[in-house]
């Protein structure tokens, strides 16, 4: 089917703004549905190269496909001045409406999107705008607090900063003028003059509070009526996700688990890739067309089991395993297989007794990998080995039988700290034949969050306490001789800034346990899936391969870790492109140096520095920032710079130096 593309259309708001949108459109008479993503990363050309092949891929199977900038981003009007805001949603309404409308559409319309536009799907979704009749979420959370970038069991995350910091560069560069017309130069110094400090913005926020509630589906499932596909990666961070969704929600709705990153899976990696638009096209079908596909009949939760790596990598291009499904969620075929751990190490089916300690340097767990991976070389958990040898270790006997697990493994932990306020980080791990240690899942918690993060409370130094910590969910299979391993220490880094001490952590043998969800082996539903399909690519021409390093160094005189993150090129490994149809380059580097003494946590120390350049022969914009975040046993420290250039002369110029109390973190 042909497919017509209108570059560039305006959408009138009620308020005056106006919101820009770029439509695919199929060449045929009578209107069709819809499908809009909606999201503030630039369709002109922050998102052009993926959203060419899929959304044109969408309009060659019969639907207008239509992406849209939000307020204050792209081309659009106004100021974007956080996630998730109320104007957000509000204005997403009247954007459904006004789609509905057109002549081009039937009156019906679905919405998706990934990670952003995983988010405010659901979240438009419980506003239930009339149209609607269904949405497609990949990469999302029902939880802002809990399961989002900026938080992790009630500790920071490092990546709060790192977000905070790209959304500068991003937030930073003008519309296109070929499109914005004469008043490109005005509209782009307002809106950096408005720019928020983007990590200070989540980290004023360090308990679980109305901030958090706001956007967070969890507060009222039933608010969902319309049906739902949820979709996540082993390798990202945001999988908790999609079995909430399929246990709490009572709309129609199915859920996807793959081995992918942070990416949509029909480019997913690590791989394999699936026909997931063929799949996304089974979806709408099936709510926007009522056309009996068959979607409906697949398993309730489809997920790609892995099997353990045969040599640990922090870099890893295709997982080996089998795809699962589960008619239903919870599953009546994955029961709890518990183990105990014991004073010598032992992790076994009987329980036992004992206290052991543990205070792990602070710099323990430089082998995590990227909280969230984006399928980029490195960014995988590496070899557990060494961060195993500064932690409390439980494993059992080399198993005489398989044992397949899916869902989020639970550990009852009974300990206690010498100070208020501590962490513990939980990691199973699958150790091979030949010690080769490779994280399965992990969790970890802010203990004053053990109760729950809206009121944290600290602990009573050398008093025990039964804590609870889930797992992120997964799916893995432990091969005959293989050993299943559970690693505790007292931090995390660089995944979670420390602790205002350096905690030592006793653990009660006697009353901690870990629970796995096993599988039984019941029924077996058949999955499968297309390969891949795409519609035409856009024309990018690769100038630059991008280039990339990560480093991780051991003063031994000062005791001083650094992990090191450089990429030069392209901020996930896309390199420097020119985008042929627009005339316009991009070039993106980005450098992270986190460091922290073994035991002093003030030390701890996260630093970056980004370029953003691109253009075309006459004009070219140049952003810059530098930002940086330490702490004090009682606040937060966080500075940042912007520098945005044009044909290099400087145009404006902003500085942060902000200050937080620190609230049980």
């Amino acid at each position: 089917m042909t497919v017509t593309v209108t570059e560039h259309l305006w959408i009138p708001l009620a308020d005056g703004t106006r919101l820009s949108a770029r439509l695919w459109l199929p060449e045929e008479a009578a209107p069709v549905p819809a499908i809009l993503e909606y999201i503030p990363y630039r369709k002109r050309d922050g998102t052009r190269g993926r959203d060419e092949p899929m959304h044109g891929y969408f309009a060659a199977q019969g639907y207008a496909a239509i992406r849209v900038d939000m307020r204050g981003s792209g081309e659009s009007d106004g100021f974007l001045d956080d996630e998730y805001l109320a104007q957000e949603q509000d204005d997403a309404l009247e954007v459904i409406d006004w789609i509905s409308r057109q002549s081009w559409c039937n009156g019906r319309v679905g919405m998706m999107g990934k990670s952003w536009g995983g988010f405010n799907c659901l979240q438009v979704a419980a506003r239930r705008p009339p149209a609607l009749g269904a949405i497609l979420t990949v990469c999302s959370t029902a939880d802002r607090f809990a399961n989002d970038i900026h938080y992790m069991g009630g500790g920071l995350l490092n990546d709060n900063h790192w977000w905070g910091a790209i959304m500068l560069a991003f937030q930073a560069r003008p519309a296109d003028p070929l499109l914005r017309g004469e008043d490109w130069r005005t509209q782009w110094i307002a809106r950096l003059e408005h720019m928020p400090f983007w990590p200070a913005l989540w980290l004023a926020h360090q308990r679980r509070d109305a901030y958090w509630r706001h956007g967070s589906v969890c507060e009222d499932w039933s608010a969902i009526q319309c049906p739902v596909m949820a979709v996540g990666g082993w390798a990202d961070s945001y999988t908790n996700a999609v079995p909430e969704f399929l246990e709490h929600l009572a709309v129609p709705r199915l859920g996807l688990i793959g081995p992918w990153a942070h990416i949509y899976p029909q480019d997913g990696a690590p791989g394999p890739a699936i026909g997931f638009l063929q799949e996304a096209v089974r979806w709408w079908d099936h709510w926007l067309k009522d056309r009996d596909t068959g979607i409906m009949q697949e398993p309730m939760l489809r997920a790609f089991v892995e099997d353990a790596q045969s040599t640990v990598s922090s870099t890893k291009a295709l997982a080996s395993g089998r795809w699962r499904g589960e008619p239903a969620w919870p599953s009546p075929d994955i029961a709890e297989t518990v183990f105990h751990p014991g004073s010598d190490g032992s992790l076994c089916a009987e329980a036992a007794s004992g206290l052991r300690k543990i205070r792990s340097p602070l710099w323990t767990g430089t082998a995590c990998g990227e909280w969230m991976g984006t399928g980029v070389a490195g960014d995988m958990p590496g070899d557990q080995r060494l961060d195993d040898a500064y932690s409390l270790v439980f494993e059992t006997d080399g198993l005489a039988a398989a044992v397949e697990i899916l869902g989020s493994p639970v550990v009852k932990l009974r300990l206690a700290a010498d100070a208020p306020l501590a962490q513990i980080a939980v990691r199973l791990c699958d150790v091979a034949p030949d010690g080769a240690s490779q994280r399965v899942s992990y969790g970890v918690l802010n203990l004053a969050h053990r109760t729950g993060s809206a009121e944290p409370v600290p602990l009573e130094p050398g008093t025990f306490y039964d804590v609870l910590l889930r797992l992120k969910i997964c799916g893995h299979h432990f091969a005959p001789g293989h050993r299943i391993r559970i690693a505790l220490s007292t931090a995390y880094w660089p995944i979670l800034w420390p602790a205002p001490y350096a905690a030592t952590v006793t653990l009660d043998c006697a009353g901690s346990r870990l629970a796995l969800p096993v599988r039984q082996g019941g029924v077996e539903m058949p999955v499968a899936f297309l390969p891949p399909a795409h519609g035409p690519f856009a024309r990018i021409t690769k100038l630059a391969e991008s280039k990339s390093t990560r480093r991780v160094t051991l003063d031994s005189l000062s005791g001083v870790a650094t992990y090191e993150t450089k990429g030069e090129g392209g901020l996930f490994g896309e390199g420097v492109e020119h985008f042929e149809e627009i005339d316009l380059t991009v070039d993106h580097s980005l450098s992270r140096t986190l460091s922290v003494q073994a035991d002093d946590p003030f030390s701890a120390r996260s630093a970056i520095t980004q370029s953003f350049e691109f253009g075309r022969q006459g004009w070219r914009i140049r952003i810059e920032t530098e930002t940086e975040m330490t702490g004090q046993a009682e606040t937060f420290r966080m500075t940042g710079t912007l520098r945005a250039f044009e044909n290099g002369a400087l145009i404006v110029t902003r500085n942060w130096d902000e200050t937080f109390p620190r609230d049980h973190l």
